[in-house]
């Protein structure tokens, strides 16, 4: 009787794993039928909280288009105007980066700012903002475009956030985005592209 009764165990127990495999397959197929939010997904909502986006352009140049000479190292080497719209209620301060991800020693920073008033609607060419950080050029402020070859991308990123950061001048991007962890309420994207001539 206990031999057959052991032998009873060994049977169910693949058994019960297998139902219980099902099950969770099940769950995970149910969920993705049904909408779950991805991580990607509750990215989007985030940023269309309150029915609409935020958005960053710029009258300088349109996304995904050339940024004009003026605006990198082989020109005046100025920020471009950049034009910010439906910023989230809550926002208490607004911040940017700009990146090229393209750079062959890995992506290079060319703008770090935080505490922008979120009532700016824009920021003018050329503008000296007060909380600005270090960039790649190991200073801070705006840096231009000057990609040693081919053509790159120049990602501005623009984030709304619900605190005001206290930094120092010597932070960098890393610092800006530790510090603005668990405080995004919104985010906005805008790429140029610079090759030298």
């Amino acid at each position: 009787m206990m031999i057959l009764m052991r032998q009873m165990r060994v049977r169910i127990v693949p058994v019960v794993l297998a139902a219980l495999l099902l099950a969770g397959c099940a769950a995970t197929v149910e969920e993705q039928q049904s909408g779950a939010p991805s991580e990607s997904d509750a990215e989007i909502m985030e940023e269309s909280e309150g029915g609409h986006l935020m958005r960053l352009t710029s009258p300088a140049f349109t996304e995904g288009q050339p940024l004009p000479r003026k605006y990198t190292c082989q020109g005046d080497g100025i920020s471009p105007e950049l034009t910010i719209r439906d910023v989230p209620k809550g926002t208490r301060s607004l911040a940017i980066i700009m990146d090229d991800p393209d750079a062959p020693m890995g992506t290079f920073v060319h703008w770090v700012v935080w505490n922008i008033n979120p009532g700016k609607g824009a920021i003018a060419e050329g503008e000296r903002l007060t909380n600005e950080g270090m960039t790649s050029f190991r200073r801070a402020g705006y840096g231009g475009p000057c990609p040693p070859s081919g053509m790159h991308r120049y990602f501005f990123r623009l984030y709304a956030l619900d605190v005001v950061l206290e930094l120092t001048p010597t932070t960098d991007k890393a610092g800006l985005e530790r510090a603005m962890q668990g405080h995004i309420l919104a985010r906005a994207q805008l790429m140029g592209t610079y090759k030298k001539g």
